[in-house]
């Protein structure tokens, strides 16, 4: 397959690569003009999409997206498919698909999980949202990029899949960090807590596969001073857009807006923004009872 790839950063480079070293010939573009060696280099979003029968997009925002697939329709061939990587908002990614669709293209939008980590292993998870002979064709470089792949309905569906999830992911973080908190006032040990809870009914992602606490439960980046395998900064962004979604679609979600706005001052207000998200326990290691 022919593929074009706009968006060469910290998850687009791996993810690039990947798909170079899986036998297809992969053009890039990227503002920077930084371009991973097995990816041939274009200086144009034109030149990037030219005769590509898929042009993958990995962009910080729904208002680059919408800029930026403009550009490439514009360039790209009939029954094309344009396969956006980024995590935006379900109206970009609505607005971009209804607009390649009318010029001939197919869209899909493809928020992934699995951070840098996953992008450089080739182990992301896909959420998808599009039509299902669009998911098909595309599925060999899902396969390649990563481990699992889920078609979740029509266009924008990948982005709302995304949001949801990470939504339950800042507050169960939180939630977590709040527990060791308190479990270290209360004089219980962080691993005995860790022993109950993770057997117990408090049992969640956050805590068993990502723990906040240095040297309790599996390898994360806790222990390695908060080094982000996830940034603070990322998961605001992602809750931001499930308020932005929550607002549109009249849904109510209070406790995804308090997750929304600790993160937001652990972000603006206490500046730690390119600390991991989990990093949010030692602001509460800090804190006294508010109420």
């Amino acid at each position: 397959m022919k593929i074009g790839f706009i968006g060469l950063g910290n998850m687009g480079k791996p993810m690039a690569e990947n798909l170079a070293s899986g036998s297809h010939s992969v053009s890039g573009y990227d503002i920077s003009g930084e371009i991973p060696d097995a990816v041939v280099k274009c200086d144009s979003i034109a030149k990037c999409v030219n005769n590509a029968d898929i042009v993958i997009t990995m962009l910080p925002s729904g208002e680059i997206l919408k800029k930026v697939a403009a550009d490439a329709i514009k360039g790209m061939k009939d029954k094309s498919i344009l396969l956006d990587c980024s995590t935006v908002d379900v109206e970009s990614s609505r607005e971009v698909a209804i607009i390649s669709k009318n010029m001939g293209i197919g869209a899909l939008d493809a928020p992934v999980s699995g951070g840098v980590g996953g992008a450089e292993a080739g182990t992301l998870t896909f959420m998808v949202g599009g039509e299902q002979s669009d998911f098909n064709k595309a599925k060999e470089l899902f396969d390649i990029m990563g481990q699992k792949s889920v078609l979740c309905g029509p266009s924008g569906s990948g982005q709302s899949a995304k949001i949801c999830n990470n939504m339950i992911l800042g507050a169960t973080m939180i939630a977590t960090c709040e527990a060791f908190a308190l479990a270290d006032k209360l004089n219980l040990s962080r691993e005995k807590m860790y022993d109950v809870v993770s057997t117990s009914s408090g049992y969640s992602w956050s805590m068993n596969a990502y723990c906040p606490a240095p040297g309790v439960g599996p390898k994360s980046p806790s222990d390695n001073n908060y080094i982000p395998g996830f940034s603070a900064q990322l998961m605001l962004k992602d809750l931001k857009l499930s308020q932005q979604a929550a607002k549109l679609a009249d849904a109510d979600t209070p406790i995804g807006a308090k997750a929304t706005e600790l993160y937001r001052q652990f972000v603006e207000d206490e500046n730690s923004g390119n600390q991991d998200f989990s990093a949010m326990l030692k602001r509460f290691e800090k804190r006294k009872h508010s109420h």
